[in-house]
């Protein structure tokens, strides 16, 4: 049975106690509005369909943001020096537009309505990640916070931006030779070889960076990678050519193959780049241009690609098939 109490404020509080359901309670200015609050949630107790709404009120998105980012995200994302991961960013926006909503608040309008908003700003891509990453957070929430989503989760309700294409940018050789020219005569001794590297073994920008002389057994011809994207370790074969430029490097006193930082390797590429009159060319198409490499010589199976190259879903390699299908073809036009 519902009470109801006059507040020394003049408005009405209504409270619910009820065995085998948590405690409810509701201020309205006025005692009819308390009165009918009660009688709906009695009604939906009696029924067996009452949600405990309480968590979700009084807890923000903001909120939720804040203790996913030191509970959940410390033990599931890997930690860089420049705190340049991708979810901060996701989260930033996602608190920025709807962090002072309540989680209950948070229905498929309100998320379609920052698609929106959104993409106007940005590519379709950022966007997708972004409400992926608010599914996430609010997937956190039920599951790790306890909190029940009114609603259930609005992400799962609405359309999705489309994912971006995959950037498809390779070098003729003319500009191969340019860009050798100029990252050669940079300041900077090891550009090229950390370009080569990249090339020949198809390894990630932070893959490349974080690699240590004692990850690289020279003997097997490989090289262990612990720090990956995906967070799982794996083997990376080593090339005679990625042999030969390892043997010519020296060895740094911090262990480091490609002792550089992130940003100083990013602005000494951009600008060999500028220098050798290419244009739209990043660090990441090398590892596609290693990937496409591998691709055309046809002697690789997809799962194989996969090992080298670190995808979980053989789905991101889907790009490279079309390469071995060219040289299946020319292998049938010799019998």
């Amino acid at each position: 049975m519902a009470t109801f109490e006059q507040r020394t404020s003049g408005w009405w509080q209504a409270k619910i106690r009820r065995k085998g359901c948590p405690p409810q309670s509701q201020t309205f200015q006025f005692k009819v509005d308390a009165e009918a609050w009660a009688r709906d949630i009695e009604n939906k107790m009696d029924r067996g369909i009452f949600v405990d709404r309480s968590e979700a009120e009084r807890t923000t998105l903001g909120d939720l943001i804040d203790k996913f980012k030191t509970e959940f995200a410390p033990f599931h994302y890997k930690k860089r020096e420049d705190e340049k991961e991708a979810w901060r960013f996701q989260t930033k926006h996602l608190n920025d537009a709807l962090g002072k909503y309540s989680v209950s608040a948070i229905d498929q309008k309100l998320v379609a309505k920052y698609r929106d908003d959104r993409i106007k700003k940005v590519s379709e891509s950022t966007c997708r990640k972004e409400i992926y990453m608010l599914s996430k957070v609010l997937h956190f929430a039920e599951t790790e916070c306890g909190i029940v989503l009114p609603r259930g989760n609005p992400v799962e309700k609405i359309r999705k931006p489309a994912d971006g294409k995959a950037r498809d940018r390779r070098l003729s050789k003319d500009d191969w030779k340019k860009l050798e020219v100029k990252c050669k005569a940079s300041r900077n001794a090891y550009l090229w070889p950390a370009v080569e590297l990249s090339v020949e073994s198809g390894m990630r920008q932070g893959e490349l960076l974080g690699l240590k002389w004692k990850d690289v057994d020279k003997k097997r011809k490989l090289v262990m990678l612990h720090d990956t994207k995906n967070g799982e370790a794996r083997a990376v074969p080593l090339s005679p050519h990625a042999l030969a430029i390892l043997k010519s490097l020296p060895q740094d006193i911090n262990g480091s193959v490609i002792p550089l930082q992130r940003m100083t390797l990013f602005h000494v590429f951009k600008a060999a780049t500028v220098r050798a009159g290419i244009k739209d060319f990043t660090w990441h198409d090398l590892r596609h241009e290693a990937l496409s490499r591998l691709a055309e010589r046809g002697d690789f199976s997809v799962l194989e690609l996969a090992a080298v190259s670190g995808h979980k879903t053989l789905q991101m390699l889907k790009r490279y098939t079309h390469l071995q299908a060219e040289n299946l073809a020319k292998k049938l036009a010799r019998k």
